[in-house]
């Protein structure tokens, strides 16, 4: 069964040509932005076109991510940060009104374009600096989804996003 997310609101798009975080364990974090788009092409098997995990590796589980709206707003609340970007949790598209994680082991559509979650994109050290001391621990269980890319697609930004 495919679960039908084409009701749900894309609030943001981002993608970034390199890496900040991951293969930079023991160095320090890289400098490349999230750059927020409209819309993105995505792949099916290979990623988001412009994004620094397209075409990474064959059968790779976090083509694309996933982040939740509500999260977002809950860590900016209980860290009092005004005016944190939804970018700093490098993944590619904020949504809300689902559970990420009833996603995982599952195939959905959103846009026309089916997914699969493969696993949650775990919060790592790195939140700590890149959001507030305490990030890591308090995204545990809610840092959003990895998924493949089923079927190729214009993933879009919604207008009331």
């Amino acid at each position: 069964m495919i679960i039908n997310l084409d009701n749900t609101i894309i609030h943001n798009i981002f993608i970034s040509e390199d890496h900040n975080f991951y293969g930079h364990h023991g160095k320090a974090p890289g400098t490349t932005p999230m750059v927020e788009v409209n819309e993105v092409i995505c792949e099916a098997g290979k990623g988001i076109v412009g994004d620094r995990f397209h075409n990474y590796k064959e059968d790779y589980k976090g083509q694309i991510t996933f982040f939740s709206l509500e999260v977002y707003n809950d860590i900016s609340a209980t860290f009092e940060i005004e005016n944190l970007s939804p970018s700093a949790f490098r993944r590619n598209v904020i949504i809300s009104g689902i559970d990420l994680n009833s996603l995982i082991d599952n195939e959905f559509k959103l846009q026309g374009i089916n997914f699969l979650g493969t696993q949650e994109a775990a919060p790592c050290y790195w939140m700590n600096g890149a959001i507030a001391e305490g990030a890591e621990e308090a995204m545990k269980g809610r840092g959003g989804l990895r998924a493949k890319i089923l079927t190729n697609g214009r993933l879009k930004k919604s207008p009331e996003g």
